[in-house]
Order: structure tokens, then C-alpha cells, then sequence
């Protein structure tokens, strides 16, 4: 990938060595393995650096075209197939979800405990696509402990190795929503109904519809549901914040995000958090972003779409968003994408109207249609509760200089 100086683009090379020395200073305290970071504005780069370990035991560098588990940074790719259905009129964002998967018009809602089990009452309003694409369908996760709900989705078919695509959306339809769709904003399957919708939709794979209108066109030639063969030697080590100690093992698993085995193709393709991308791949998705939905000649989503789906789509009356106990200060949601609605309040450089999402072990991106600008940073540590992200982004805007 060409890197051109810094200046051409109102950057500043000196102040833009900040970020590797500051994320060096994880590596060296052993708290992190390693990172990549890629900053771009006006869709050329001008920083692509690597540091640190893809696998620490072994001492094998981070390299630039090192393969990671994205998780949930799969969701704007997921979003954006969906809506790109939407744009044939496969759809509209207003109708019941049961229309596509009768399994979720017998969904009930959960009401609160009674004498013999959870008291449950019928969907007012139903579940609709919109509700799907802004997470406040109702569903959850699993991996949070507030509603019984969340106790029946850990031990459910949606944990399943072996389960296809379409058993375990249709399957978890049998559990109650956490509350009525549309009264709350919860983080949750919602975007893998997406991906079983995309499917349905498109009348082919989930996974080779990514392919075939997304990666193909985009040249994102390491993005996929799992790691081939040939290309295990690029796939990072996945490793667990240890805050007790101040620094990481390998992660083997846990209840809420179970170790998965990337080597083999996906019975269930998670639209959710199933992908693996580099830090390149990841660029030509998001060039394509900023580029309003083309790129080099190929358009993946319209202009207009693009612009409607990175607006704020929560009510006042649902916010402050958070993640659990993870809140998102000054952010509203879109159609798979986070959005500032207050600069300020996000406690980090910012501008308004940036949109973006993150990954599950710490990946994280953005795109600032004000300043024509791309942060991307790639690591594998599950459970971060240290600054690096922040760091890059602020490290990233005190170089602009024009």
C-alpha cells in the first residue's frame, strides 16, 4: 500500500511518530501484544505501521498484513449488505420482522418475574427491520447479567458450534425480548438477524453475498468468515487483559465470548462479530465510506443511504447510550454505526457526525466526513480497559495541521 507524505494532506509526519511511540509504550509494558494503526485523509494514507508481537510467546512481529478477529466491526459491513437490499426495494425499514421470519411474530416480551416463571406479553409494537438495525429491537446478547433473558441466551442454540445460520436465528426467536421494540436501546443479535435477513433476502448464503457485492468489489482479498490454510501465519494470537496483573495471557474462552476456531469455515456466518479482516481490507471498507459509497468505480451503497444510515437514529428519551456498564457519552446510533451528536462529551478529540464501531478484542474505527479522515487501529485483547484507543485517536487529530 502506497503511504504519501503527511503534508500533502494537511498532516504532520513529526507529530504522526506520537502514535507509534505511545502504543510502543504498551508493548514494552507488556499489557499489549501488538498493534497495527492506519491513518488517511481525503482517501490517501499517510500513516501504516505495525509494533510489537502477532504472537508474543513466539517473538513473531506484528506485521502490517496481520489477519485479526474484527468481531463486532462486522457489524457495519453487515448493515450496509442490508441496506444495500433495501436500495432494490427487497424491504422496507418499517416492517414487522415476522414478515421475513414468521418464527418472531410468536416472540414474546418479558414483563418481569412472577409466581411460576416470567411473566411474558405480545410484542406492542412488533419488531421491525429498523428496530434491528438500531439495536432497539429488544434482543440481547448474553453476555450481560441484569434480565433473566440474558441467562436463557447463554445457555441457547445461538452458543452452538454445529447450528447453521438459519437454526439459530430462528431458534432464538423462541426467547422473550428483553422489553417491548423501540423503549430501550440493548446491544445485541440483533445485526446476526440482519445477516440471516440478508440471506433470505438475496435468496444465496449470507457469506457469499459478502463476497460476491462487498469484498470482491472492494478488493478486500483477507476478509472472511475464517482463516485459510495459507494464511494462518498472518492470523494474530488472541489475548486477555489481565488488570490485576497489568499485562495479558492467551485467551482461551469465556462464558459470554466462547473461543472460536477461525481455521475452519463457519456453520453459522455471524453477521454479528463473525469476520476476520486486516488493517488493509478494513481501509478499502471504509475508503469506500468516506468515499460516499464508492469506490474506484464500483458503488456498494448510494449516496443518500449512506447519509441516512449515519444519522442519529435514537430518541432523546433512550439516551445516554451503554454497553452494560460501558457508556457512550455524547454518541447516538445509526444504521450499524455509532455517531457523535456531541463532540464534547465524548471526552476525546472528535468532530461531530463521525460514525464508526468496535471490535470485541479491542479493534476499533471512525470515519470524519469533516475532516476527510480515517483512524483504524487492529489488536487482539479481549477485556481492555486501557487508554490505547483513545490515545490513537487523539494522536491522530493533533496532527492535523491544515
Amino acid at each position: 500500500m502506497q503511504v504519501i507524505a503527511p503534508e500533502t494532506m494537511g498532516m504532520s509526519a513529526e507529530r504522526l511518530k506520537n502514535i507509534n511511540s505511545r502504543l510502543s509504550e504498551f508493548v514494552e509494558r507488556e499489557q499489549v501484544a501488538g498493534f497495527v494503526t492506519l491513518v488517511a485523509r481525503d482517501s490517501e494514507v499517510l500513516h501504516f505501521e505495525s509494533c510489537g508481537y502477532r504472537d508474543a510467546e513466539a517473538r513473531l512481529p506484528m506485521q502490517t498484513d496481520t489477519i485479526f478477529r474484527i468481531y463486532s466491526m462486522t457489524k457495519p459491513i453487515t448493515s450496509i449488505a442490508l441496506m444495500m437490499l433495501y436500495e432494490e426495494g427487497k424491504f422496507q425499514l418499517s416492517q414487522p420482522v415476522s414478515h421475513f421470519i414468521s418464527e418472531f411474530g410468536r416472540t414474546k416480551v418479558y414483563q418481569g418475574a412472577g409466581y411460576i416463571g416470567p411473566q411474558l406479553a405480545p410484542q406492542n409494537p412488533p419488531m421491525t427491520v429498523h428496530h434491528l438495525l438500531t439495536h432497539t429491537a429488544g434482543l440481547s446478547y448474553g453476555f450481560f447479567q441484569d434480565t433473566p433473558i440474558d441467562e436463557m441466551y447463554r445457555n441457547s442454540i445461538f452458543q452452538s458450534e454445529s447450528a447453521t445460520l438459519e437454526e439459530k436465528i430462528r431458534g432464538m426467536a423462541a426467547l422473550p425480548l428483553c422489553f417491548q421494540p423501540g423503549s430501550a436501546w440493548n446491544y445485541s443479535i440483533a445485526t446476526d438477524v440482519c445477516g440471516f435477513l440478508v440471506q433470505l433476502l438475496a435468496d444465496m448464503p449470507f457469506e457469499d453475498f459478502l463476497q460476491e457485492r462487498i469484498f470482491a468489489p472492494l478488493g478486500m482479498v483477507d476478509t472472511a468468515f475464517h482463516v485459510k490454510p495459507d494464511k494462518l501465519d498472518r492470523f494474530a494470537k488472541l489475548y486477555q487483559h489481565l488488570p490485576q496483573h497489568g499485562g495479558f495471557r492467551e485467551y482461551k474462552g469465556e462464558p459470554d465470548i466462547p473461543f472460536h476456531d477461525y481455521t475452519q469455515p463457519a456453520n453459522a456466518p455471524s453477521g454479528g462479530g463473525g469476520l476476520v479482516s486486516t488493517a488493509s481490507d478494513y481501509w478499502q471498507f471504509a475508503k469506500m465510506l468516506l468515499n460516499d459509497g464508492e469506490l474506484d468505480g464500483a458503488r456498494i451503497i448510494g449516496r443518500k443511504t449512506l447519509e441516512f444510515m449515519t444519522l442519529n437514529h435514537i430518541k432523546p428519551e433512550l439516551l445516554p447510550l451503554a454497553i452494560g456498564p460501558i457508556p457512550l457519552p455524547g454518541k447516538g446510533f445509526g444504521l450499524g454505526f455509532d455517531v457523535v451528536m456531541d463532540a464534547a462529551q465524548t471526552g476525546v478529540l472528535n468532530s461531530y457526525g463521525n460514525f464508526g464501531w468496535s471490535g470485541a478484542a479491542a479493534t476499533n474505527f471512525w470515519v470524519d466526513r469533516q475532516e476527510q479522515l480515517v483512524g483504524i487501529i487492529m489488536t487482539q485483547l479481549m477485556g481492555n480497559l486501557l487508554t490505547f484507543q483513545q490515545d490513537f485517536r487523539a494522536l491522530t487529530y493533533q496532527a492535523l495541521v491544515d
